[in-house]
């Protein structure tokens, strides 16, 4: 598709960029399918920069591609910033929606910013640097909702835990399909299916083999879902069938 290929054209710019000037550079946000990608092209590729997936936090949706000389660091050197958003007393509670929609509305463009984690009384909105003036000067509503913005270094973001709940379960093997199935209380055929639609990711990266085997710690995501961890292998029963334990988000 021609915006893949403008998204891994642009990835190998910035990577012979922080090669031929020895600088840091970074791509713009990616979500974790187009992450998919750009991690294939990489290793399929030769560089002699690190390279460092990065969003702001440890389990960011996401992120931005950083190509690093030896001297740098992703956190210092990313190119990114938090907006800190605080509601006017008194007005509504704003959605994810809400925000990345009045963001939109301002022209920004999606791939400019990262993830929006939600507070009762705001959000921390993680976005490039460049966009941090504008989103200062210009970011005063969402809605009817009035907002006041604070730009503060990527350092400060705010990460709120998340709930989660335990699930055990037994699986007929440890296959990607019986994994999903079990982990997000789907049937078999419909985890196959969204599998194959590429709506599956293990440890961040997009897979389509349905009879890939799943280890313990393993990250799951299914799009629309949420994630989950496999947390635990235990034995087999009577029958066979492998009892699992999940961290489900």
């Amino acid at each position: 598709m021609k915006e893949e290929k403008m998204l891994l054209a642009a990835a190998a710019d910035r990577l012979r960029q922080c090669e031929e000037q020895y600088i840091p550079t970074r791509s713009d946000f990616l979500d974790m399918h187009q992450r998919s990608l750009v991690e294939s092209m990489l290793r399929n590729e030769k560089h002699d920069c690190r390279v460092e997936f990065f969003g702001g936090y440890d389990d960011a949706e996401r992120v931005v591609c950083c190509f690093l000389p030896d001297y740098a660091s992703a956190e210092s050197d990313s190119g990114l910033a938090v907006a800190r958003v605080s509601v006017t007393p008194g007005g509504r509670q704003l959605t994810h929606r809400d925000y990345l929609g009045s963001l939109l509305g301002l022209g920004i463009k999606r791939e400019k910013t990262g993830d929006i984690i939600v507070r009762d009384d705001g959000a921390d909105i993680v976005i490039c640097e460049e966009l941090a003036e504008f989103i200062s000067l210009n970011y005063d509503k969402a809605g009817r909702t009035s907002l006041s913005v604070e730009i503060l270094p990527i350092g400060d973001l705010k990460v709120a835990e998340k709930s989660f709940s335990e699930r055990e379960d037994t699986v007929a093997s440890l296959r990607l399909d019986n994994i999903i199935s079990s982990a997000f209380g789907i049937s078999r055929s419909k985890a196959a299916e969204a599998i194959k639609k590429g709506i599956v990711f293990v440890n961040n990266t997009e897979c389509l083999k349905i009879d890939k085997d799943i280890s313990e710690g393993d990250k799951l995501v299914l799009r629309g879902r949420g994630k989950a961890y496999l947390t635990e292998i235990g034995g087999t029963s009577r029958k066979g069938r492998v009892y699992v334990k999940f961290r489900v988000y």
